[in-house]
């Protein structure tokens, strides 16, 4: 009977899935478990060296080193020591068989598949805990464990709450901290380009009268800094505004309405220096930008890890 049902090995930064073993198992629990091995995968970089989640049936063990992690899901009867053992024995193949700079120039999920022969003649070596494992390196394991225990991942800790991966308790992770590839947004749609464009150019105009404004007033009086500086904030919420559009940020309705209003109190304290139909075509373009901004959410679809 397999013990070790499957094995995957992941770059720790990003989470990216660089090989994986080829698995049939249909069993809920055991596809429940690879979707919780997926959004492990992406904090990885949270966690040290080693852990392990267990659950009834099966557990998750994950081992890291050098920028890579080799990741596993066994039977929980199987022993800690032997899946690490089958975990390190893992890693040490995939360093010597590709070199650190390649790994970190993959782009697409699964470079390295042609691994997954490596992975499965390793995977059956372990898969009995009879294997012929040298009992010095077992051993050595369970010195290592005694000194340095794998750190312990809640299963009920380990939440998938749509777009945002959330982990509840877990002392080495922040929650509701963003995750990197599973924070993709939703396509630019043509709308957003042009509150994009809007905003450049509102940016701009800012930007060349509090210059230009700093180039006369700052020569006879200092009575002026206070417009320069109403020009230039608006300059920089501008930029501040098309920053939260393309890129996926927390607390994105708070930076919104802080960037917001700072965009209309600048403008109407600048009254007297435009006239109102600039004030309010200004203030126009930062409430669009803000709808633009807080109606583009996050991908559905978190990325697949999967083979």
């Amino acid at each position: 009977m397999s013990m070790i049902l499957f094995a995957c090995v992941v770059r720790i930064r990003d989470g990216l899935p660089l090989s994986a073993s080829s698995d049939f198992h249909l069993d809920p629990q055991f596809l429940e478990c690879r979707k919780r091995l997926k959004i492990l995968s992406s904090v990885l970089t949270q966690y040290p060296e080693r852990g392990t989640a267990r659950e009834r049936d099966l557990s998750i063990h994950f081992h890291t080193s050098g920028g890579v992690a080799c990741t596993c899901i066994a039977l929980s009867s199987y022993p800690a020591v032997m899946a690490f053992c089958f975990l390190e024995e893992l890693h040490s193949k995939f360093a010597t068989s590709y070199h650190a700079t390649s790994v970190s120039l993959a782009s697409r999920p699964y470079t390295f598949l042609e691994f997954d022969n490596v992975i499965q003649k390793t995977q059956s070596k372990f898969n009995h805990t009879n294997c012929a494992q040298p009992k010095i390196d077992v051993a050595k394991m369970q010195e290592d464990f005694r000194l340095r225990p794998p750190a312990l991942v809640s299963w009920e800790d380990m939440e998938f709450d749509g777009p945002n991966f959330t982990f509840v308790g877990c002392p080495f992770f922040k929650k509701n901290s963003p995750i990197g590839p599973a924070c993709r947004m939703q396509p630019v749609s043509p709308l957003g380009i042009l509150s994009l464009i809007l905003n450049i150019m509102c940016g701009a105009l800012n930007l060349i009268r509090g210059v230009h404004l700093a180039e006369y007033s700052l020569q006879e009086d200092h009575q002026g800094i206070g417009n320069i500086i109403a020009f230039l904030l608006p300059f920089l919420s501008c930029f501040g505004l098309c920053y939260l559009y393309l890129f996926y940020t927390s607390a994105r309705k708070v930076k919104v309405s802080i960037l917001f209003v700072t965009l209309c109190l600048c403008n109407v304290y600048l009254y007297g220096l435009r006239n109102h139909w600039q004030i309010l075509f200004h203030i126009a373009v930062a409430s669009f930008s803000s709808h633009q901004i807080l109606t583009r959410q996050v991908a559905e679809k978190p990325p697949d890890f999967g083979v």
